[in-house]
């Protein structure tokens, strides 16, 4: 099997200061095998009513001149003057090339059948200028076709390439922000514990440790395990249990195998970051938040369910992470997702829906 690599590297062209991709010589090969498939079954009975070196030298001479009116058109005419808006030297140099074929074309053709062939064809000169000029054009024009439906996939490759390459970059500038304010976070978690001189703290060092494992190990590929993500929320989540001690209820619930999928990494941290940074850590008593993990066929249901105070609070510097969860979703999931977010007052619904 041809690599694609294969198939987009540049062949440097004779008598043409220009390169062809391997593929596009391909293309046109078929293309000139097609022409001269056709032409041979057209000329075949000169054969039989000449002999056959008058039937090569006929399907050659045909074919030649084309290939020469052709490539003179494409690889120089076009880019030399129509392409820079120099259309009365284009024109002028397509009608100079053509009327030269014309008149290779139609000697040939008249010495052919007006005295080797004989009277199997009317020998006049003016039937023959006139068949070879429509019959020139048709097929220049199928070549110009050609260039232009070639020009144009290369062109539609080359813009998803770089569609493709400002996505990548764009999400791993999101993920970058994503990890520095997740840090900072949990080193506000760790320091809070530090001063209560908690026996837990090499636990929570533990803990950090597995998830900066992920964080710089696995979070860069552009898809990882769904299980290494829910452990590394779990991680996060068991964190936050000992901050909050016996204060809240936080709860992480699978409820269905999640073993063999793939998804977008540090992708579910955002709105369980938020429920505790804008519920929980808002209430004093009585706070609980609820995880829930489902998966239906290759659909993701993630559901985070939060308490949270009816009464409004000044607004928190931050907000990074949900803003940068809604850019990474239409990036990496487009038309793949859906983000419902619900404030019932006393509570805060987030559910996300991921087509993985």
């Amino acid at each position: 099997m041809i690599e694609m690599d294969m198939l987009d590297k540049p062949i440097k062209l004779p008598f043409f200061n220009r390169s062809m991709s391997v593929k596009s010589v391909l293309i046109h090969g078929l293309y000139w095998i097609l022409i001269t498939g056709f032409f041979i079954y057209e000329k075949k009975y000169l054969i039989y009513k000449a002999s056959m070196p008058y039937f090569v030298a006929c399907v050659s001479v045909r074919v030649l001149l084309l290939v020469l009116i052709g490539y003179l058109n494409l690889q120089y005419f076009l880019p030399q003057y129509l392409l820079k808006k120099k259309y009365l030297a284009y024109f002028t140099a397509v009608t100079f090339s053509v009327f030269g074929y014309l008149i290779i074309q139609s000697l040939f053709d008249f010495y052919l059948y007006g005295y080797v062939v004989g009277p199997i064809r009317n020998s006049r000169l003016m039937e023959s200028l006139s068949y070879n000029f429509f019959s020139t054009l048709w097929y220049l024009g199928l070549m110009l076709a050609l260039k232009l439906s070639l020009d144009w996939y290369e062109q539609q490759l080359v813009i998803q390439k770089i569609t493709l390459e400002k996505l990548n970059t764009e999400v791993d500038f999101l993920r970058a922000q994503i990890n520095p304010h997740f840090l900072f976070n949990l080193l506000n978690n760790l320091y809070a514990l530090t001063l209560k001189k908690s026996d837990q703290a090499p636990y929570v060092v533990l803990k950090l440790s597995e998830m900066m494992e992920y964080m710089l190990y696995d979070s860069a590929d552009e898809k990882g395990a769904l299980e290494k993500e829910v452990a590394y929320l779990n991680n996060y989540m068991d964190l936050e249990r000992l901050r909050f001690s016996h204060a809240a209820a936080i709860k992480l619930n699978v409820n269905t195998p999640i073993d063999g999928y793939q998804i977008a990494p540090l992708l579910l941290i955002p709105l369980v970051e938020n429920a505790f940074k804008h519920g929980l850590s808002q209430q004093s008593e009585n706070a609980w938040l609820t995880v829930n993990i489902a998966l239906s066929g290759s659909t993701l249901f993630f559901t985070v369910e939060n308490s949270k105070s009816p009464l409004p609070h000044h607004k928190i510097k931050g907000g990074i992470g949900l803003g940068n969860l809604r850019k990474r979703l239409e990036l990496l999931y487009p038309n793949n997702h859906q983000l419902l977010l619900e404030d019932k007052g006393d509570n805060f619904s987030a559910k996300l829906i991921i087509e993985l």
